[in-house]
């Protein structure tokens, strides 16, 4: 079965969240559409004015993808709506309804690779995996072993409201995890006001009509329900003096009372019509809880209950009945403080068997009534705790619907602002222009791409970790779990995790388990839940057709028998083995026949996720190298010649179409240009096609060179199509970043031997051969970004120059006149990458000062050089650089100059419409020739042309085509689409055009988007290129993972029969105990295909056999199992036993020995305690610490160790005077005392501790 789009988790959910592409109309209430809906409209507390929403839309993006990256800005569409603005009131006659679109703020918009530029940096939204909204119910244990039942009602938003058992049998309503009332006094409040009602719910009472005769009848059985002495007393109002009556009730004889004689007077002269007995409980079911329940309930009416729940949820009395009744309304019975969303109404209805409808988002009487009913049957074990850890009870929450979340916040926060700005314009005429500040919006929406904890900075060291991040679920995150408080259940393998989420690759460590990868099948419904495909059995035969997969979610699969992908069939879909078929059922294996089966896998590989199933054979290998192996083969850094594998498993060329990262063919068509900058493709389009499009004919595509990603890794693309060459829609156009021809290629296939090799491969150490450096097998360019600011402070302007004060002109022979290094420049520590100077000056310079520096220029004197140098370590080229300003404002000439260029810039623009508006009315004329109109309508609605009107070139001329509805214009459906296609074609592009002249002239008045505070901004790019080194990390792709320990001569390195040399030789104590298997039949199959000249796939769990094996080493004439004899490179002579040979493809992985190598004699200390800093970035040096003092304590090594406590470290006197003595050439002198001591003197004084030193 063909895989789903691996990006459609972040695409799908991104374009359900916009609905760009459907018409007000047809649009779904979900998403953005949803949060207008549920906003609007808004009215003033008056209700005299209403702000109405009616559409929204989005105009094109004012910078390009490229631009943002390179300009570090955010990649943005402004988003406008249209809303109307009417009056309620008879009295404002004066007030017209005005309809006008509104600026909303800039909203970041999706790349189509699904990723967000924010501040020059591609983001990922990660999808949360958090707790279903519904009803869950569980159990645990008292410290006196009491069994304590619970049910929560988890909403969407809104109070959490928990109903959970005590020691005493007892059954409470917990309000918000805090606030705890009987659950009768909760059923009172809702409406069954009496004892009697309540045990009506559960059939617990039997009515007795009072006389005498019938009391008689029922001596010796209990009371159910109170009987109470209900009167009505007035009594005067102090303040008012008002009469005011109120109800007085009185216990005659409490529940639970044993009927006895004495007791019929009383009751009769209660006045009671009746009394409730017990009834003998139905069935089995023990309701005691519900009498214990009233036992300890407080209240006996409707009336005292509310007033109850008020005073324990606002620890106050209630100003009145009416109040107390609408808190509790609100709390779950309203739909602007509850809801539980249609996932809750969904679930709810499903645990409890309701039949609600789904419209009904809040909590209803019969919900309470079920729930306490499910309870009260799992406290009788009826029934069953729910698993919280299974799927069906964990949804996931897409990009869409975070951000769906964040703009309802932001909306509310709108719309109290929009409210108070109607209520204080009551008269003067205002707009929804005047209502609405676009910034509350942009700052909720920017906070939560730049700090949330699910905007991810993206992991972009090659295509597979792109993926990998964006197909990522985190169960972390707000709303989620935290690390701390995640325990073993949660993060463990369910079995509802089958095809949904991969349980192989996960994080190592405290993460492990909370951060998990969507399934290669795996899909989210509407719902949020994750579905997996399953073909459909039916009495024994599986329908075999793709078309009739069926997505299932956990909770739809339940109760259904699984047969596994593998499963052996004939062609009619017939099982061969039809009585014994292996299977899932819920969370067993049991062995079935094929009547049994229901449902089938549709691949072996539905288990594992993309990185899981790129390890070929896969199922020879222990998950937990299974697991390291999926999580390196993310860090493999992208090489300049990279290979892709001769073992894979034929998942690599789907990986790389989906990542959009290579360029791909748009259509069938012809390559008309190609070199190593750009593509350009002439595509084949009917003509209608052309007829709509205002695109050029032959399409452009630039190929990245040297871009740098956000792991300094860098994306070069090649050109894979030459001119003339004709392509096929979906056809990959390039290659390169860890890609060849169209498939993912991490690392290279290296002819290996297992075998010990003079002690360099003791623990997982790697020796490899010259070659690999020579050759520049594993050689990568990785491209760091230097930047500089230039800021005006308080001293004066800081300048980008070459021209820096007590520095050689050798130093800045490669800088330019701006002070930044030319492109191509060699790099080397030390090196200046961009000279700036800044005002010295120990005071601010006196006018008269700032007068005679101005005539004179006497600049050396109070500047100093604050130059960028490159840091030790930093060996490379100058591939790019960049200079950003501010517009420069210098009196009357420029501005004039710049009224110039921008009417220059109208002109063009205009030109260009013009010519666009030409093109549109020749289109038009030509798809409209001898037609009528059925009617046009203007953008509101209102007829412009009439019914019946012929089309005639004036009449097209007189249209304003931005503002008038495309659709609709002749009743010929088909000719209707042209149409709207072409207008809306025309409209895209006069957009584009005006949104790059607003561009061009912003950057003419303003210069270039800069932070606040910075005049210019200097970006230099350098490329670096490393080869494998001794200390670089490698691995292969079955947690296989060394450090090259070393670099061998070619003719020192063991050889075969046939002279030839192994690339890299590997320890054989690295495989048994590690029980990774995989890379042994890797490496024999990876021989054989290397002779033979094939590649092979093995997907996973369905890979080649022992048998399939031995018949290619048989062919390519290679030694079963690929052990043979080796030859001693040094001595020539042969190796005493066999060892296992063949090719295996390996990585070079992120950890590079350049990044961490690092040694210091001097640099910076700590401010506070005189301290060297500590690590490679602070230029640090190694801490000397606890445990290593008294290592020389115990040799007693007195001097070193002073030395090492004093002057090498924080005694700020005694370095000082130790440098001057080695300069000197005199005796070191004796050391002073510590700063930190002085730090601790001062922190004990802070206390009032005065400590003297002797």
């Amino acid at each position: 079965m063909p895989y789903p789009d691996l990006l459609e988790v972040q695409l799908k959910s991104f374009q359900d969240f916009f609905q760009l592409d459907t018409t007000a109309e047809n649009r779904k209430n979900e998403g953005l559409y949803k949060v207008f809906m549920e906003n609007f409209p808004i009215t003033d507390t008056r209700n005299n004015f209403v702000l109405e929403f009616i559409d929204y839309y989005v105009d094109p993006p004012r910078y390009s993808i490229d631009e943002c990256l390179e300009r570090g800005l955010t990649y943005s569409v402004p988003l406008k709506a249209k809303l109307k603005l009417y009056c309620t009131d008879p009295e404002h006659e004066d007030f017209d309804t005005v309809v006008q679109d509104v600026y909303f703020g800039t909203i970041p918009y999706m790349t189509p690779r699904g990723t967000f530029v924010i501040n020059g940096a591609e983001r990922v939204i990660v999808s949360q995996l958090h707790r279903s909204p519904g009803v869950f119910f569980g159990q645990s244990t008292h410290t006196n072993g009491t069994k304590l039942y619970s049910a929560r009602i988890i909403p969407f938003k809104g109070s959490w409201i928990e109903f959970a058992t005590d020691i005493n049998n007892v059954m409470y309503a917990y309000i918000d995890r805090k606030k705890k009332l009987p659950v009768t006094t909760l059923l009172r409040a809702i409406g069954f006001e009496s004892d009697r009602q309540i045990l009506e719910i559960f059939d617990l009472a039997e009515e007795v009509k009072v006389t005498k005769a019938n009391l008689k009848k029922v001596v010796g059985q209990r009371l159910a329900a109170r009987v109470l002495k209900t009167w009505v007393e007035d009594f005067v109002d102090e303040d008012t003096g008002e009469v005011v009556s109120i109800e007085r009730n009185e216990i005659i004889i409490d529940r639970e009372t044993v009927l006895e004689e004495r007791h019929i007077e009383d009751i009769v002269e209660s006045g009671a019509k009746s009394i409730l007995i017990h009834k003998e409980a139905p069935g089995s079911i023990d309701f005691s809880i519900v009498y214990n329940t009233l036992q300890k309930d407080p209240c006996n009416s409707e009336k005292e209950a509310v007033v109850y729940i008020y005073r324990q949820l606002r620890n106050s009395e209630p100003p009145d009945e009416a109040t107390a009744r609408d808190v509790i309304e609100k709390l779950f019975f309203s739909d602007k403080r509850y809801d539980l969303g249609d996932v809750g109404r969904f679930r709810i209805n499903k645990k409890l068997s309701l039949d609600i409808s789904p419209e009904v988002r809040v909590l209803t009487r019969e919900d309470m009534i079920a729930i306490i009913k499910y309870l009260i049957s799992l406290i009788n074990s009826k029934t069953d705790v729910d698993d919280i850890d299974h799927l069906s009870n964990r949804r996931v929450r897409t990009v869409g619907e975070q951000l769906a979340n964040q703009f309802s916040v932001g909306f509310v926060r709108m719309a109290r602002t929009i409210r108070e700005r109607m209520n204080v314009r009551d008269n003067e005429v205002f707009t929804p222009v005047d209502l609405i500040n676009a910034k509350t919006l942009s700052s909720v929406i920017n906070s939560f791409f730049g700090t949330n904890q699910l905007s991810q900075f993206m992991d972009q060291t090659n295509p597979l970790a792109e993926m990998t991040h964006k197909r990522r679920l985190s169960a972390l995150g707000p709303g989620g779990l935290s690390r701390e408080r995640a325990g073993f259940e949660v993060r463990d393998v369910h079995y509802t995790h089958y095809g949904r989420l991969c349980p192989i690759e996960t994080p190592e460590g405290p993460n492990i388990g909370l951060i998990s990868s969507l399934c290669v099948y795996a899909k989210i419904s509407d719902m949020g839940f994750i579905e997996t495909p399953y073909r459909k059995v039916e009495d024994g035969v599986v329908d075999l057709k793709n078309s009739d997969v069926v997505y299932l979610s956990a909770e739809e699969e339940e109760g259904l028998v699984i047969a596994q992908a593998n499963a052996p069939l004939d062609d009619k879909g017939h099982f061969l083995n039809a009585d014994k078929i292996k299977a899932r059922y819920e969370g067993d294996f049991p062995v079935v026949t094929d009547k049994e089966v229901n449902l089938m896998d549709v691949a072996p590989n539905q288990i594992a996720s993309i990185a899981a199933s790129l390890i070929p054979f896969l199922e020879h290998d222990d998950a937990n190298r299974a697991l390291m192996g999926s999580n390196m083969m993310r860090q493999a850094v992208p090489l300049v010649m990279p290979e892709a594998p001769i073992v894979g498993t034929g998942l690599e060329d789907d990986m790389i179409g989906d990542s959009r990262i290579q360029i791909v063919a748009e259509g069938n068509g012809e390559v008309v240009f190609s070199d190593a900058t750009q593509i350009q493709v002439k595509y084949e389009r009917t003509d209608e096609e052309k007829l709509v499009s205002f695109d050029p004919e032959v399409t452009t595509y630039n190929l990245p060179r040297y871009r740098k990603t956000n792991q300094n890794t860098s994306i070069t693309l090649k050109p894979i199509v030459r001119k003339g060459e004709q392509v096929t829609k979906g056809q990959i156009l390039t290659e390169g970043y860890s890609t060849q021809k169209g498939e993912l290629a991490l690392g290279r296939n290296l002819k290996v031997a297992f075998m010990p090799w003079k002690g360099y491969n003791f623990e997982d150490a790697i020796v490899i051969s010259e070659r690999m450096m020579r050759d520049d097998i594993f050689t990568s360019v990785h491209v760091d970004e230097y930047i500089m600011e230039v800021r005006d402070t308080k001293r004066g302007v800081e300048e980008l120059t070459s021209d820096i004060p007590n520095v050689s002109e050798d130093a800045t022979k490669d800088l330019d006149e701006n002070g930044i290094i030319r492109i191509g420049a060699n790099i080397k520590p030390g090196d200046i990458l961009i000279g700036k100077i800044t005002p010295k000056g120990e005071s601010d310079p006196s006018p008269e000062e700032k007068l005679l520096r101005a005539i004179f220029g006497d600049k050396a004197g109070d500047v100093k050089d604050a130059s960028l140098k490159a840091q030790p370590s930093l060996f490379g080229v100058v591939v790019d650089k960049k200079l950003f300003s501010r517009a420069n404002r210098d009196g009357k000439k420029s501005k004039a100059a710049e009224k110039a260029q921008l009417e220059k810039l109208d002109m063009a623009f205009n030109e260009q419409a013009e010519v666009l508006r030409s093109r549109l009315l020749e289109k038009l004329a030509v798809l409209l020739k001898d037609k009528t109109t059925a009617g046009i309508r203007d953008y509101f609605g209102v007829e412009i042309v009439a019914k019946g009107t012929r089309f005639t070139q004036k009449m097209l001329g007189e249209i304003d085509f931005l503002n008038v509805a495309a659709d609709k214009w002749t009743g010929d459906a088909h000719l209707d689409s042209l149409v709207e296609k072409t207008i809306n074609n025309y409209i895209i592009k006069y957009k584009e055009a005006d949104a790059v002249l607003k561009r061009d002239k912003y950057n003419l008045t303003n210069g270039d988007e800069l932070p606040a505070g910075i005049i210019q901004l200097a970006k230099v790019y350098i490329a670096k290129k490393r080869k494998l080194r001794v200390g670089d990390k490698m691995a292969g792709r079955h947690g296989n993972k060394g450090i090259v320990a070393k670099v061998v001569r070619d003719e020192d390195m063991p050889f075969l029969e046939d002279g030839s040399i192994v690339d890299i030789v590997l320890n054989p104590l690295g495989v048994p105990s590690r029980m990774n298997l995989g890379q042994i039949y890797e490496t024999v199959l990876g021989w054989a295909g290397r002779e033979l000249g094939l590649k092979f796939a093995t997907p996973i769990f369905d890979g080649a056999s022992l048998e399939q094996i031995n018949e290619y080493t048989a062919q390519a004439g290679v030694p079963r199992s690929g052990r043979t004899y080796l030859f001693d490179g040094g001595t020539g002579e042969r190796f005493d036993q066999p060892a296992t040979v063949g090719v295996i493809y390996m990585l070079k992985l992120g950890h590079m020995v350049d990044d961490k190598m690092h040694a210091r004699s001097i640099g910076p200390y700590s401010l506070i305690t005189q301290q060297p800093l500590g690590g490679k970035a602070q230029f640090g040096g190694q801490r000397f610490g606890e445990m290593e003092v008294w290592a020389l304590e115990a040799f007693g090594a007195a001097n070193i160790l002073q030395e090492i406590l004093t002057i090498k470290s924080d005694d700020v006197m005694g370095r000082a005077k130790a440098y001057e003595a080695i300069v000197k050439g005199d005796n070191l002198p004796q050391a002073g005392i510590p700063e930190s001591l002085n730090v601790l003197l001062h922190e004990l004084r802070g206390l009032a501790i005065s400590v003297k030193l002797d």
